[in-house]
């Protein structure tokens, strides 16, 4: 025999169509499905003021909460920051409470949250971010098998002068093949340079880099113009983790020359640590 199932509101309704039929006591009923004799009368009563409408199950939730703010301290956030939509919860906080001291008002973080559900703040659009590289890294097991390339950050020199240096060297021998400052970061700087060492140097089969522009985007698989570029020459570009700079293995002595008080111009940096 089949399971029967049932609902708790057609069991209302069996309960208190029986209960009218005159056939059982309250007792007996209560008893037969299991309930309290307080909640068939409660049953009882609900279906006889309102119906079936009455027995359906209410919320059982708080209509408030004995913690929630209360509706002139949201009506005066709202306001103010209707008048003041560049303002954040912690600013819109010190005013009130500049303004108004004797009143006691909410947290920042209870200010935001109200912000977010009146619709009174915009979410920043996500950043598109460089797609990680999952490629295994090229052993260097020969020279100009793997180069590596960084900026190695801007600095500015004895003379005032900003510099931001570009070092290339061979991951084999740790040969430091350029080191040279440019003005720009940018893929045009970033390419003469790197002509000028093929020329000099031949090509590697892979360059590896971080994943920071101009040698990674966040295009389609994070390549970028400079990287299309070695692409089509025949060499892999090859992205460290991100985080894991030791993956770059740059020349030591490289990083310990180019810093502040090393050098004294750009003139300096161009002459005096040319390969």
């Amino acid at each position: 025999m089949p399971w029967k199932a049932s609902s708790v509101m057609e069991e209302k309704v069996r309960f208190v169509f029986e209960y009218e039929q005159d056939e059982r006591t309250m007792t007996e009923l209560c008893q037969r499905y299991g309930i309290a004799r307080e909640t068939g009368y409660v049953w009882l009563r609900r279906y006889r003021e309102r119906g079936l409408e009455g027995l359906v199950e209410l919320n059982r939730a708080a209509v408030r909460h004995g913690n929630q703010t209360a509706a002139e301290t949201e009506r005066a956030v709202l306001e103010l920051r209707q008048a003041h939509m560049r303002w954040g919860p912690r600013k819109l906080k010190r005013v009130l409470e500049r303004d108004q001291p004797q009143q006691r008002w909410p947290a920042a973080s209870t200010i935001g949250e109200l912000l977010k559900r009146e619709g009174l703040v915009v979410g920043r659009k996500q950043r598109r971010r460089t797609a990680p590289y999952t490629e295994p890294l090229a052993h260097a097991d020969g020279p100009n098998r793997v180069w590596c390339a960084d900026f190695k950050g801007w600095f500015r020199t004895g003379d005032g002068e900003r510099v931001d240096p570009l070092t290339i060297s061979d991951a084999y021998s740790r040969y430091l093949l350029r080191c040279q400052a440019v003005e720009k970061t940018d893929t045009v700087r970033a390419r003469a340079i790197f002509e000028a060492a093929f020329r000099e140097y031949g090509m590697p089969r892979a360059i590896r880099t971080d994943n920071g522009a101009p040698f990674a985007s966040s295009a389609v698989g994070g390549l970028s113009r400079l990287a299309v570029w070695w692409m089509k020459l025949g060499i892999v570009p090859e992205r460290i983790q991100a985080g894991h700079p030791e993956q770059k293995d740059y020349a030591s002595y490289c990083t310990s020359l180019v810093r502040p008080g090393i050098i004294w111009s750009v003139s300096d940096l161009r002459e005096n640590l040319r390969p």
